[in-house]
């Protein structure tokens, strides 16, 4: 993982009128330092533009950042836009994620916690399901592959002896970013005092009630003739509205899930809400802990991770033209760390795969070899991988006015692991739908490749 370091001292620029004529001027000239520097100045003043492109849900940069990083790169004031990227990129590494998921026992509370951790019940490290309170002692569970991120198991509110406002301060209720109410029929009187206390207390919670797939199955099987799965959901959610809206000043939101299969019902829903509302620097750790398990939540992790690589780079400055003559491979074996990284973002770490595998029946090497994601750089062709990698350049460059077409040549990594991610988030999408893995054998690979890569 690349590790944020302070920002290295700017030389004072030049003033950027003064910039603009020795750029344009053939009768004065400029240094190639102060060409870049304006270009620089130039791209990082459309910063606003490029996040722009990205929805809500995966924007992991503030718009008082955005704006301030706008400013200070227009002004000249280079060295201040630096330590905006720097602290930005910090807290995006390193914000701590906290989760409450409170509820009564037998709700299906420690079956949710590992549904957003992506365990199974019989996992290692999974949060013990089918056991009976007897503590009143929060349970704090770490993300396997996240460490910043914690979901924390409290004990439901009616279980203890505590009114809602001492409850939430015996429960350390400052540590949370929001609270998850679950329960797995009607929510109680309990619950909804909970969350006015929550509510007086600035804080964000949630309403969700767990085994829904049990409830429709029921209803299925005792009316099978008059059965219509959106009219039994419509009843359900409005029946658990209006119970809470009794003691609430408004109708609340009830997310109806299954811990069972979070791609189903309201699961989606639920996380997408939940990153609209986090503040942005804490929406990329969020969102890199979900389950690669709908081609959405996949495209707001490309976006994420995008992000980041953009910030990264744009901290960097100004760097000497990329010399595409030299290997890749040496700028591969550079990256091998943030690589092994993304593909455990998205699923495609040799230990999901074997999973994946094991459950289609399937060898894990004829799984990966229709994967596209590690055979990136085997040349098929004449065209060297240095020809290929500058087409790519200029093609993510036209696209997102990325560096190229500002003038600015940065590090190859910063187009390397846009690929990467590329690749990497199109092999999850095609995992979405095995069914081509064994179908489709007209291509060796069941994803699409990166734009302008093949």
């Amino acid at each position: 993982r690349s590790k944020t370091t302070a920002p290295a001292a700017v030389h004072r620029p030049l003033p950027r009128g003064e910039l603009s004529q020795r750029r344009h001027c053939p009768q004065i000239k400029a240094t190639t330092a102060e060409i870049l520097l304006y270009e620089t100045m130039d791209w990082a003043s459309s910063i606003d533009a490029f996040f722009k492109n990205f929805k809500r849900e995966s924007q992991i940069l503030s718009e008082e950042n955005i704006i301030l990083i706008k400013s200070y790169t227009e002004t000249n004031r280079l060295q201040k836009a630096l330590s905006v990227i720097h602290n930005a990129l910090r807290d995006i590494e390193n914000a701590p994620l906290n989760i409450a998921v409170t509820g009564e026992t037998g709700t299906g509370k420690s079956t949710f916690i590992n549904a957003l951790r992506g365990l199974g019940q019989e996992d290692v490290g999974a949060a013990p399901t089918g056991v009976t309170e007897t503590t009143w002692e929060r349970i704090p569970y770490l993300h396997p592959k996240l460490p910043q991120v914690t979901l924390w198991d409290l004990p439901g509110i009616g279980s203890t002896s505590f009114p809602p406002e001492n409850y939430l301060t015996e429960m350390k209720f400052g540590q949370y970013d929001f609270f998850i109410i679950i329960s797995a029929t009607r929510f109680k009187e309990n619950d909804a005092q909970l969350a006015k206390a929550i509510t007086k207390m600035n804080m964000n919670f949630y309403f969700v009630q767990t085994k829904i797939d049990i409830d429709i199955d029921n209803e299925q099987k005792s009316k099978p003739k008059t059965f219509n799965k959106e009219n039994v959901l419509t009843k359900i959610q409005g029946d658990c509205s209006r119970h809470l809206q009794q003691t609430l000043s408004s109708e609340p939101r009830i997310f109806l899930v299954s811990s069972f299969d979070v791609s189903d019902f309201d699961f989606p829903e639920l996380q997408n809400t939940l990153l609209r509302e986090l503040p942005a620097h804490k929406r990329h750790v969020f969102m890199l802990s979900l389950s690669s398990v709908t081609e959405e939540i996949i495209n707001l992790k490309r976006d994420s991770l995008k992000q980041k690589v953009f910030l990264e780079a744009l901290k960097v400055g100004v760097l000497a033209a990329i010399p595409l003559g030299g290997m890749i491979m040496n700028d591969i074996e550079n990256l091998d760390e943030t690589f092994n990284l993304y593909k455990s973002y998205f699923g495609l770490d040799d230990a999901s795969l074997k999973n994946i595998a094991k459950k289609f029946n399937t060898p894990v090497n004829t799984l990966k070899a229709r994967l596209r994601f590690p055979h990136l750089f085997t040349q098929k062709n004449d065209e060297s991988l240095e020809d290929k990698l500058r087409k790519y350049i200029h093609h993510i460059s036209s696209v997102t006015g990325g560096p190229v077409a500002a003038g600015i040549y940065f590090k190859k990594s910063y187009y390397l692991q846009n690929l990467f991610i590329d690749a990497a988030a199109n092999d999850a999408i095609a995992l979405l739908n095995m069914k081509d893995l064994f179908e489709n054998k007209e291509e060796p690979y069941i994803s699409q490749p990166p734009d302008y890569w093949e």
